[in-house]
């Protein structure tokens, strides 16, 4: 797979031209690395990315992209399980970068980032890796979208850092528990198929089972040539780090009924990872939240119906400013 993931069709994005200093580094990235054809317009011309790499906890080397306004208000992605940065390429070329900073990370065990064989159980080292990018970025109160697992990890830095320095929120597909017999209920009866074979440091089975994985992300068709982009960096993720994030045992209730800034709810009727019942479980829990749900979607609303999507969270993110 890694032959193929160097391919030109595949190949994850590689910084050129070095520009002003950042977080540890800060490089330029064409938006040729970014592009994807099913979704090009003649009316926007891509815009290039900045790459930093930012420190996070215990040393761990973070790889986080940049693109749009530099000084306008941020939107901070999370991506969700065994993904990447990558997945929120519909966001970065698109006219969101005319008026918004948008900033994706990989996080710790997953695409170019660090990937240390220990770590991933501890809610407080994932809040200190987002707090380490929001520092070093200089993000002024970012809206936090979290995606599927992402919504895990930006509850985890609710958790341990508050919601005082951020915008709102925007869950996406998202879990807010785990590990429990209430969390297994809000996944799919095919997500509960794909276990253990997610976790097995066996080749052939552990390449199966992620093709199969994969193929639950989209309830709309999808090109080979993302099917093959997204199984190339969904298989960069040790099976260490797979299975340390579905033993942790987590409910983020809590976190839920504190929330005080606005909260807006995403999610795909068709969701074959995360049911939408873990959404309406959210909307339910937090004041005032904003629920969206998308009919003929799945569990990838902001590339399935990416136009929706963006024009929402630029609505919603007019509410958080």
């Amino acid at each position: 797979m890694m032959d193929e993931l160097l391919s030109p069709s595949v190949q994850m994005p590689t910084p050129m031209a070095r520009t002003r200093p950042g977080p540890a580094s800060t490089v330029l990235e064409p938006p040729t690395a970014w592009r994807d054809p099913e979704n090009e317009s003649p009316f926007f011309e891509p815009i290039p990315v900045r790459v930093h790499t930012v420190e996070g906890a215990g040393g761990v080397a973070l790889r986080v992209y940049d693109a749009g306004d530099e000084y306008g208000p941020p939107l901070f992605f999370v991506h969700g399980f065994s993904q990447c940065h990558l997945a929120w390429r519909r966001q970065f070329q698109s006219a969101l970068g005319l008026g918004f900073r948008l900033v994706a990370l990989d996080l710790r065990g997953h695409g170019l980032s660090d990937k240390p064989r220990a770590g991933y159980g501890d809610g407080r080292v994932w809040a200190r890796d987002i707090h380490a990018v929001i520092t070093a970025l200089e993000l002024d109160r970012p809206l936090m979208v979290g995606w599927s697992y992402g919504g895990m990890i930006v509850a985890d830095y609710l958790r341990h850092f508050g919601q005082g320095h951020v915008a709102g929120v925007q869950f996406v597909s998202a879990m807010v528990k785990s590990g429990s017999e209430e969390a297994f209920g809000m996944l799919s009866p095919e997500m509960h198929g794909l276990v253990p074979g997610l976790f097995t440091e066996e080749a052939g089975a552990s390449r199966a089972t992620l093709e199969t994985f994969v193929s639950l992300l989209h309830h709309q068709p999808v090109s080979q040539e993302t099917r093959k982009r997204v199984l190339a960096y969904t298989e960069m993720v040790p099976a260490y780090v797979r299975e340390a994030l579905g033993s942790r045992a987590e409910d983020y209730d809590d976190v839920l009924h504190g929330l005080t800034v606005p909260v807006m709810v995403t999610h795909g009727l068709e969701d074959r990872v995360v049911l939408p019942a873990s959404s309406r479980h959210i909307a339910s829990l937090v004041p005032g939240a904003q629920m969206s749900l998308y009919s003929g979607v799945g569990h990838s609303p902001f590339w399935e119906d990416a136009r929706r999507f963006n024009r929402e969270l630029a609505a919603f993110a007019a509410r958080c400013w």
